[in-house]
């Protein structure tokens, strides 16, 4: 059963950067699309970007041209490089497969934009 644990969160100022890694316990590229999801307080999850397995990736419109997805087929890791940071980024990052319904989550790394 394939394991993603995240890490890479914290606090930062409007602007900032910050880079999350998603630490796979299997194999995660082969057919399988991943991505990052995040969830802020009241909110639903919503997927933020995406990386097919031939190296395709996709965006919400909310982090297009701030946020850069990667994979590491090495490290068996998923990146996400997120700059210009916004107050409104501030949630709880995910990583998994592109899903409509996942089987199952990691804790998640909490990610927050404050001055």
């Amino acid at each position: 059963q394939v394991q993603f644990v995240e890490s890479g969160g914290g606090l930062v100022q409007p602007g900032g950067s910050l880079r999350l890694s998603c630490a796979a316990s299997g194999s995660i590229f082969g057919i399988y699309a991943m991505g990052w999801y995040r969830q802020a307080p009241g909110k639903q999850r919503e997927l933020v970007a995406a990386i097919t397995s031939g190296g395709n990736t996709n965006y919400a419109d909310s982090v297009k041209g701030r946020f850069t997805i990667s994979r590491d087929s090495a490290k068996n890791t998923v990146n996400l490089q997120m700059n210009s940071l916004k107050p409104e980024d501030t949630a709880v990052y995910y990583c998994n497969f592109v899903s409509k319904a996942p089987p199952r989550w990691g804790q998640g790394t909490q990610v927050t934009v404050s001055s």
